[in-house]
């Protein structure tokens, strides 16, 4: 194929599949563009070869997921083809549409002067209909704003029904469904009477003036004679419909995606879009980019293996411009917490060697999967940024129980008291200082907080709250079950604040207890947790951290090394999956796109056993995915492999595993317990279960002593109601 341009050797600068791609003329055309293919380039080029072919700029249109997508692409176009390209029509779904129904919204009934309503506006005006409807309100359970708000987006991109919606996404929802649909319709007819639009109306409301004017559709067809997608395999039910109808009278459509790679379903991508891209469009040219310009050929083995069992695909096989390499690593730790050494050792001799932080990325199906290593690598003092997710400690449920034990070892903590009063219903800021003063005036303040007087509604909780927290000061309770029964005493208020996904917020107050089984006391506990990573709050583009990530937010990213975590049954394929097929199959391609971020060395890690809410710790299996990789494409690793590889001081005891849990005074535990105050002498270095170290100081009768606690400050303790060992 000749090119008839002389500025641009587009032979010399593309390989064979893009150069088709590119020096595509007219009719319908699917590019599957494998993972570090190059699509941006192909899509860049072929903007510029129209344009150098003397193609009008304006009679183009590049649709893309994001403005910033869509700006360095024409800007990448201009350096090759000049500043026409600038010229072209680029934007998002939202942004075109936005455009077209700013001209075009009079013939549906709507003035061009309409309104937008950003995510926040529609939130409230949710709200404002649910408490005019008398479904929320004060003492009454209903799902969330923003969880209504989600709802309603999905049902307007699927064409799904509430009740249909509510079954698949949120079934602890099914009581509201009827009252759920009731405020859809009303949501609907409030936004039409008073001329709203929301995000999804965008699309929507222009894809019906496609369907019932056929003039616009001319116009459209006649005005832009190159439509190009980029990302196809995101586009929902209603962005497909769109690009069909506009292209309706030349097919000289371009759509560019990987159907191995579709991933948002959540969002309302419609894996089928690209499948079925030629069914829509008879004649569709097929060119598939399987040069890979990011990684080596043995982790490309690996990928291409976990995509092969992919049910329903365009078949490609990727393979590597780049030479040599080394297998992909599978690791088999013991736990959660051999996991997590394995990776911090092993990115020290990354970073000894080296390697930008900001080149290393720990990937992870769901965020709490990194909250034991976030505590590992914060003991380690190596920085990071987390991506997708919060930290472990910024998320709200996960602060509440961090200040409940907070006030175990420090009632008078100002901060944590004022965050756990302000839980509770109708008792506002100046009450709760109310409270606070009145427990600074006190010897005993969780006496004081027991027995609270007064007449308002919220009094009866406070002292319910002095209750709990007085018998667990005193408790011979280990740190896991303080936990249990804070979270016990949490629970309604969980449950009430964040209804739409407290299931999820649950899962994750178990991980936290998980984590305390590695603790003998609070103390230390909340000391690790309280660590932040160095130069933490810097800019996340600034680089040199490492990265930790959900595996939807590195989609389009890479890095040179790569670990992936928690590969085991019921965290990747996830759990909430299981029995249904399309979803195992995305969580296959979710495997195929976080594996395939990596550009030199590729991690695969699980743990032989998880805790699992309700259950402890359980035996896990490794994930179906990774037996579904041939064992000659993997290298097989073991922690004490590493651990000879590599020297270890001093420094490094903290990091071993501690002993394990058993009877208090087997050994190993840090020695007995002691129930008696003759037991002790002043002097004797001991341990508490919330308060942790300390020194003896007085035994002052047969059941009570003083200890001076390393953090808690001076207590005088009762051992017929807690417990005392010694160090």
């Amino acid at each position: 194929m000749e090119n008839t341009n002389n500025s641009i050797s587009f032979e010399r600068e593309l390989n064979s599949a893009q150069l088709q791609a590119v020096m595509h003329n007219e009719g319908p055309l699917l590019v599957i563009a494998g993972a570090g293919s190059g699509k941006t380039r192909t899509l860049v080029y072929r903007v510029a070869r129209l344009i150098t072919d003397g193609v009008e700029p304006s009679s183009i249109l590049l649709l893309t997921f994001t403005r910033k997508a869509a700006a360095t692409m024409l800007e990448r176009a201009a350096m090759l083809g000049g500043a026409e390209c600038h010229k072209v029509h680029g934007g998002t779904f939202h942004g075109f549409c936005h455009r077209m129904l700013r001209k075009y919204a009079g013939l549906i009934g709507f003035s061009t002067g309409f309104t937008i309503m950003d995510q926040s506006d529609s939130q409230d005006l949710i709200h404002l209909l649910a408490r005019q409807l008398e479904f929320s309100g004060k003492g009454k359970k209903f799902p969330t704003k923003g969880a209504l708000c989600t709802i309603f987006s999905k049902c307007a991109n699927t064409g799904s029904m509430v009740d249909e919606v509510i079954e698949a996404f949120y079934p602890h929802m099914m009581e509201h469904s009827q009252a759920i649909a009731t405020l859809f319709q009303a949501y609907k007819d409030y936004k039409k009477a008073h001329a709203l639009v929301d995000y999804d109306d965008l699309l929507l409301l222009w894809l019906r003036i496609l369907r019932d004017f056929p003039e616009v559709r001319q116009t459209m067809s006649e005005t832009y004679r190159f439509v190009m997608i980029d990302e196809y395999q995101d586009t929902n039910k209603a962005q497909a419909e769109i690009v069909r109808l506009m292209v309706k009278g030349h097919n000289n459509v371009m759509a560019v995606g990987d159907d191995s790679q579709s991933i948002y379903s959540f969002r309302g991508a419609n894996f089928q879009n690209i499948l079925d891209f030629p069914k829509i469009f008879p004649g569709t040219r097929i060119i598939k980019l399987e040069k890979n310009y990011r990684t080596t050929q043995p982790n490309l083995d690996c990928t291409n293996a976990i995509i092969a069992n992919a049910k329903q695909k365009f078949t490609k096989r990727l393979t590597a411009h780049r030479e040599g390499g080394n297998k992909p690593v599978l690791f088999m730790g013991m736990d959660e917490e051999e996991q997590a050494r394995f990776i911090v050792e092993t990115i020290k001799g990354y970073l000894e060697k080296g390697v930008d932080p900001g080149e290393i990325a720990v990937l992870f199906r769901a965020a709490f999967h990194s909250f034991v290593l976030e505590t590992h690598l914060n003991r380690a003092g190596i920085s990071f940024v987390k991506r997708g997710g919060m930290r472990l400690v910024d998320a709200a449920h996960i602060k509440d129980i961090i200040c409940l034990l907070r006030l175990l070892i420090n009632p008078l903590d100002r901060l944590s008291l004022n965050r756990i009063l302000l839980l509770i219903d109708r008792l506002g800021p100046k009450s709760a200082e109310r409270v606070y003063e009145a427990l600074v005036a006190s010897d005993s303040p969780l006496e004081t907080l027991a027995n609270f007087s007064g007449r308002a509604a919220w009094v009866k909780e406070v002292r319910g709250l002095g209750e709990t927290l007085k018998r667990l000061a005193t408790s011979s309770l280990d740190l896991r079950q303080l936990l249990d029964e804070l979270i016990g005493w949490y629970r309604p208020y969980l449950e009430s604040r964040y209804f739409d996904d407290y299931p999820k917020r649950l899962q994750e107050l178990a991980q936290l207890k998980a984590m305390s089984s590695n603790y003998e006391d609070a103390v230390e506990f909340l000391a690790d947790l309280a660590l932040d990573p160095p130069e933490a709050g810097q800019d996340d583009e600034q680089g040199g951290k490492l990265v930790l990530s959900t595996i939807h937010s590195a989609k389009g990213l890479e890095w040179k090394v790569v670990f992936l975590i928690s590969l085991c049954e019921g965290r990747f394929p996830s759990h909430f999956a299981e029995n249904r097929p399309d979803e195992i199959e995305e969580e296959r391609r979710l495997f195929y796109v976080a594996a395939t971020r990596a550009k030199d060395d590729l991690y695969l890690c699980y743990p032989s056993f998880i805790n699992v809410q309700g259950a402890g710790l359980m035996p896990a299996r490794p994930s179906r995915f990774i037996d579904e990789i041939p064992e000659r494409f993997l290298e097989f690793r073991r922690f004490r492999d590493i651990q000879k590889r590599r020297q270890t001081g001093g420094g490094r005891a903290k990091a071993q595993p501690k002993a394990q849990a058993g009877p208090k005074g087997a050994p190993g535990s840090g020695g007995a317990k002691k129930t008696k105050a003759g037991s002790f002498s002043p002097g004797d270095r001991v341990r508490h279960s919330i308060f942790g170290k300390g020194v003896v100081t007085e035994a002052i009768d047969d059941v009570r002593v003083k200890v001076l606690f390393d953090v808690a400050g001076e207590k005088t303790l009762r051992l017929d109601y807690t417990s005392l060992s010694l160090i």
